[in-house]
């Protein structure tokens, strides 16, 4: 089993970040605040004003440590990588794969079915442990909610149009969002959920979500580079210039657990609260500087939490299963196994 590694934020406005021997120093203002061996890290994450030097970009990229830069808000600029990895057949595979309908409607339909099973266990989950608390109206829509989902994810099998695939995609979205609102127990108006909002986020749930996502987003990309994928081309997303489809993909399975299920938490449990946020005169909302930190010492903890892989039947950190749903497509892809086995979170 692969070792998981660490991904080092950046957040301090100003900070300087240069290489001192096999270690990252950062320096504020010219005093030394962090050192941390390179060893140790898979990816180096810059958020807002942060300067890397020329040669720590240089070992970075030679060690195959990329470096993601993100605005303050979580919006992706920018990442540097070295020498692509991988086997060149595998890509043309892929690639082939791609343009055939035929070829991958069998993994859209894989990966769509981990996508709601997760969907599903999250509302199951909050039933499970808070239903005493919701009133009679917000359970029964939950409960009806999860048995959309379930109608939607059994019907997956017998249909191989993309197109159609995509849109019971979306409906499962839909399904899903609409009940959103009703598994956050903290009654501030501000922290209330009316439906999904992207560039920009206008309430403070997307504003969580989307810098989740944009996170979760950069390790799936990071897991199909380490294996020889191209992570722009896509089967279920469409392709389009500067944008990484197959990590969108692979990520699907993936947000309701490391992303939707945290941000529940941190609201929840008050970790997050009404005063993390602020809104910008154009009315988008992000996530203030502490509640950052916040977030990304919880994401970093939700990866390190142990989970049971259902199909290769071994406990590993949740932070590695990117990496291992990657390996296992790519291995589908060159033909070892006969389907794309999902990843479903029990």
């Amino acid at each position: 089993m692969r070792r998981q590694l660490n991904t080092l934020y950046v957040t301090t406005e100003g900070a300087w970040l240069r290489k001192d021997g096999e270690n990252i120093v950062m320096e504020v203002e010219g005093e030394t605040k962090g050192r941390l061996p390179i060893h140790m890290l898979e990816s180096l994450v810059c958020i807002g004003r942060v300067l890397v030097s020329p040669p720590l970009l240089g070992f970075c990229a030679e060690r195959g440590i990329c470096v993601c830069f993100l605005s303050t808000y979580g919006k992706f600029l920018a990442r540097l990588e070295g020498p692509v990895s991988g086997n060149v057949l595998l890509r043309r595979e892929q690639y082939r794969r791609s343009d055939s309908a035929a070829g991958h409607a069998a993994i859209v339909q894989n990966m769509l079915a981990g996508k709601l099973h997760n969907q599903r266990a999250v509302l199951g989950r909050a039933l499970r442990d808070h239903s005493d608390k919701l009133p009679a109206a917000a359970e029964a829509m939950v409960r009806h909610a999860r048995l959309r989902l379930k109608r939607i994810g059994a019907s997956l099998a017998g249909e191989n149009d993309i197109n159609i695939l995509r849109g019971m995609e979306g409906e499962a979205a839909q399904a899903y969002f609409s009940v959103f609102d009703q598994l956050i127990r903290v009654e501030h108006p501000a922290l209330r959920f009316k439906g999904r909002s992207r560039r920009p986020p206008l309430d403070a749930v997307n504003a969580l979500l989307s810098f989740l996502y944009t996170l979760l987003t950069h390790d799936c990309r990071s897991a199909l580079e380490s294996v020889g994928l191209d992570p722009a081309v896509g089967f279920l997303h469409r392709d389009r210039p500067g944008r990484p489809s197959l990590a969108l993909d692979l990520m699907e399975e993936f947000r309701p657990v490391l992303a939707d299920r945290l941000a529940l938490s941190l609201l929840n449990r008050r970790q997050l609260t009404e005063k993390d946020f602020r809104t910008m005169d154009n009315g988008a909302v992000f996530l203030r500087d502490e509640a950052r930190k916040t977030l990304l010492v919880a994401y970093q903890d939700r990866k390190r939490e142990e989970l049971l892989h259902a199909f290769l039947d071994e406990k590993a950190p949740l932070g590695l299963f990117p990496a291992i749903q990657a390996q296992l497509l790519a291995r589908h892809l060159r033909g070892d196994i006969d389907g794309y086995p999902p990843f479903l979170w029990k």
